[in-house]
């Protein structure tokens, strides 16, 4: 059992560049510098401490008008190095703050990759937002892409208030991504299938039809286990790392985004305990397609 284990974190989960693509130091005032970005970006680079014991390296992509922030899960073989063309994009044309992070042993963060350090880390990035920015759960997207598709729905299953989660090429456990098993094995990592249940605001999936690393039928599911489900993006021909050079690809998330500002969070009453949260549609939206399949 121990060898099926790391043969799944092996072949899929973890494959950070090596060497990195870009560096962290601090000045002589002892403020993080993120090599190769300059003041005029509008990034912050932060070194967060994890519960697991590690530093990790965050950037936060400013926008002067944004309305929300995406906390972005990268894929498994990419560091922040790689990812600021993206996130120079998404933040211009989608009007968002983007909070990104390098998983533990990717990038300059420190220790070594694992299922749970990617818990701690998404962890340490979402108090970082709360206590040095002052971001409401309610204003934060979760964008968990591939691998990073794990530590996103592990907070959006505990955070109750979010705004929204978007799944780029998700997989549905580690497992199944190698085996079309029909249950959860104790042994699995990162079992999304389980945790897309807990999600209580609503879910784009965006996923390529020739996707030769995660099957298609892993977006599919995912969408049809979601509660709160937003059109999907199925992408004909999209594999799994050149879905954002196609043009539905930022389209459709310009839609989700007005969408999303059209919704309004009310928090339950005090009578009702049992639900955190509900979600009530704009009377003038009516391209939101919520509710179970």
């Amino acid at each position: 059992m121990g060898n099926v284990t790391s043969s799944v974190a092996a072949k899929f989960a973890f494959f950070p560049p090596d060497p990195p693509t870009y560096d962290v130091f601090k000045d002589g005032e002892g403020k993080v510098v993120f090599s190769g970005v300059s003041a005029d970006k509008n990034m912050e680079p932060h070194l967060l401490d994890t519960k697991g014991g590690n530093k990790i390296v965050a950037t936060f992509w400013k926008h002067p008008f944004a309305r929300f922030t995406i906390l972005y899960s990268h894929g498994n073989a990419a560091d922040l190095g790689q990812m600021q063309e993206l996130f120079i994009e998404l933040r211009a044309h989608l009007r968002v703050n983007i909070m990104s992070y390098d998983y533990s042993g990717y990038g300059a963060s420190s220790g070594k990759p694992s299922e749970f350090n990617t818990y701690y880390d998404i962890e340490a990035v979402y108090n970082c937002l709360k206590r040095d920015y002052g971001i409401k759960q309610e204003d934060i997207i979760l964008y968990g892409q591939s691998v990073g598709s794990g530590p996103t729905l592990h907070l959006a299953s505990r955070l109750p208030r979010l705004r929204a989660v978007i799944l780029h090429s998700a997989i549905l456990s580690g497992i199944r991504v190698l085996y079309p098993v029909k249950v959860t094995l104790w042994f699995d990592i990162f079992k999304n299938i389980d945790k897309i249940r807990h999600v209580n605001c609503p879910v784009l999936v965006i996923h390529g039809t020739s996707d030769d690393i995660v099957d298609w039928s892993h977006g599919k599911r995912l969408w049809e286990l979601s509660k709160e489900k937003y059109d999907p993006l199925w992408i004909k021909g999209g594999g799994h790392c050149n879905l954002e050079t196609y043009p539905d690809f930022i389209k459709h998330l310009r839609k989700f985004m007005n969408t999303m500002e059209k919704l309004t969070i009310v928090k339950p009453p005090k009578q009702n305990s049992t639900s955190n949260s509900t979600i009530t549609e704009s009377k003038h939206n009516k391209c939101l397609r919520f509710g179970k399949k």
